[in-house]
């Protein structure tokens, strides 16, 4: 065996022992007993009391984080760095690993980030993930049409309720905050409609016409996209088990025929060895 195949040999041991079932799970544990005591942290009654402790087990969780990407980084290589996931897990844990002086003291808050490793631990929400990243195009369709929508109604709004209600509809920048509280269907009727329509009777159906198109309809065009996005996902998913699947079966079809073939040689050897023992014997 050359040293490159040993080299693989190992490195295949080692990822195979990082990703064993018992060992991601007991990582999943940790993750979630590190988020609980980050959590803890935050009370000043449990600091006083165990401070020092959970200093210590959140050091030690750590340290087991740093030890399982270690031995990733080993196994793969520079391949490590060219998976998305891995690259992510990297960057959360450098975090902590930063030393939290006065002008870093932001990145002590960030430590709790190490609880979205759960993403990449956890097969089905790393699939929901997949699902919102791969809906982004189509997301990117439906925000210019929103944008298209509010900026159209801001400027309708503006000119119609402007001069008397300045404070939701003097300006582009207030009519597009006040329809969105509007969207999102927050006090529009008695907070915002009504006394509008005391004014201008026949103002509701600019609001009707308006949380029709973007509350209902919009809204829904995002949920369009997020549920085609994961159809997609699934869909992709489902042909990728598929062909695996169907290459294993090969290989499996391929060392079926090779045995055959080898016993095949091996009855035809044995009757050559009989028919040579028979003709020296005449």
């Amino acid at each position: 065996m050359s040293d490159n195949q040993k080299q693989a040999a190992w490195q295949l041991k080692i990822e195979e022992f990082v990703g064993h079932q018992w060992i991601q799970f007991g990582i999943v544990v940790l993750i979630v007993i590190n988020a609980l005591l980050l959590g803890m942290e935050t009370s000043e009654s449990i600091m006083d009391a165990y401070g020092h402790e959970l200093h210590i087990l959140d050091h030690a969780i750590l340290a087991i984080f740093i030890g399982e990407l270690a031995l990733l980084m080993l196994a793969r290589g520079l391949r490590f760095f060219k998976d998305p996931w891995c690259l992510f897990d990297f960057v959360v844990i450098a975090i902590a690993l930063i030393p939290a002086s006065e002008s870093l003291s932001v990145l002590r808050s960030l430590r709790v980030l190490r609880v979205l490793r759960l993403i990449n631990k956890v097969p089905s929400m790393r699939k929901v993930v997949k699902g919102l990243l791969g809906s982004l195009a189509s997301l990117g369709s439906v925000v210019g049409l929103m944008l298209i929508v509010f900026y159209v109604s801001a400027v309708i709004s503006t000119n119609l309720f402007s001069k008397e209600f300045p404070e939701w509809f003097g300006n582009l920048g207030s009519s597009f905050f006040t329809l969105f509280q509007i969207m999102t269907l927050e006090s529009w009727s008695e907070g915002i409609a009504r006394p509008v329509m005391e004014k201008f009777p026949y103002s509701w159906i600019f609001f009707l016409a308006f949380i029709m198109i973007a509350t209902f309809t919009v809204i829904n065009l995002f949920i369009a996209a997020i549920v085609d996005s994961f159809s997609s996902t699934s869909h992709e998913e489902r042909e990728e088990k598929t062909r695996h699947i169907n290459s294993l079966k090969s290989e499996q079809n391929e060392e079926n025929r090779q045995k055959i073939t080898n016993e095949e040689l091996d009855s035809i050897r044995l009757e050559l060895q009989e028919i040579k023992s028979l003709i020296q014997k005449l």
